[in-house]
């Protein structure tokens, strides 16, 4: 697909790992873009190729502002004056050393074959071993506590490994994403992808640093990656500590959060408390 597709560099890697972070859907606290960029600062990744979103992005769509903000370019207006507009982007960069390629890029909404076609094309360039996509879903998980990771992947044999790393396995039904179709065409190309999903709380706005922190640390594991993440676990630290002061104000909201740690540490899954998010906006309260 070389009309939307241009390629900048043609680095000499063998047997990479490809990293995909996708903003939309499966982006909930920024895990998936935030991992990507993480990683991409950290290794000093260079760009490799960009794809064309014109025709895989739909930038206005009928219906709420949370759906059209998904959807739409973001802009920044100060004092009158258009000082940021920044559209939809699908851009490749790689680090030789880490054999690492990464995609940073919005879920594609259109033409997910031909998009996966272009994935696949900078995938042979850089003769990619394993491809690792890396989301989130909004859960009844506590601000507190590391969040849990689930992974579906596109052969039994991944399973093993992805054990030995605590990772749970999902159990799904319903409308798929964009990731999950390419894990499908992975296991017809016999190219071994895995969906990692981090849980976040969902009553938790915003970017989600313990998120992404406990993300980046479990590809470094399991990639072998050499990074320094102190200034990943401070900020954590300090959005827990954001988070604990706002929560004491709100008696109410404190006791139900003690609620939550309690069913996480005895592993018991209360959807009686999946009212939580609608509460705080009834509440008028915002965490984050």
């Amino acid at each position: 697909m070389p009309e939307r597709l241009k390629i900048l560099a043609r680095p000499t890697m063998r047997q990479a790992n490809m990293v995909l972070g996708f903003s939309g859907w499966m982006n909930g606290g920024e895990a998936s873009t935030g991992t990507v960029e993480t990683l991409a600062a950290k290794l000093g990744a260079r760009p490799l190729a960009e794809m064309d979103p014109a025709e895989f992005s739909v930038l206005s769509f009928p219906g709420p502002m949370e759906v059209a903000a998904l959807l739409r370019p973001h802009v920044k207006i100060e004092e009158g004056l258009i000082t940021g507009f920044q559209g939809p982007a699908n851009t490749f960069s790689h680090c030789e050393q880490a054999n690492l390629v990464l995609l940073a890029g919005r879920e594609p909404n259109l033409k997910w074959d031909q998009y996966a076609d272009g994935l696949f094309e900078v995938a042979s360039l850089c003769d990619v071993s394993a491809i690792y996509f890396v989301g989130s879903v909004a859960a009844l998980v506590p601000h507190t506590r590391r969040p849990r990771l689930h992974a579906s992947v596109s052969d039994e044999a991944l399973k093993g490994k992805l054990e030995q790393y605590q990772v749970r396995f999902s159990n799904y039904e319903g409308p798929a994403s964009f990731s999950t179709y390419l894990t499908c065409r992975c296991a017809e190309r016999g190219l071994p992808m895995v969906n990692l999903v981090a849980e976040v709380p969902v009553y938790v706005q915003g970017r989600n640093f313990r998120c992404i922190e406990t993300v980046v640390r479990w590809l470094a594991g399991a990639l072998g990656l050499q990074l320094n993440l102190d200034d990943l676990r401070r900020h954590a630290d300090r959005l827990e500590e954001r988070l604990n002061e706002a929560v004491a104000k709100h008696p109410e909201l404190l006791e139900r959060i003690g609620k939550l740690e309690e069913d996480y540490d005895n592993e018991v899954f209360d959807t009686q408390m999946g009212d939580l998010k609608d509460w705080l906006e009834q509440k008028g309260i915002r965490l984050d």
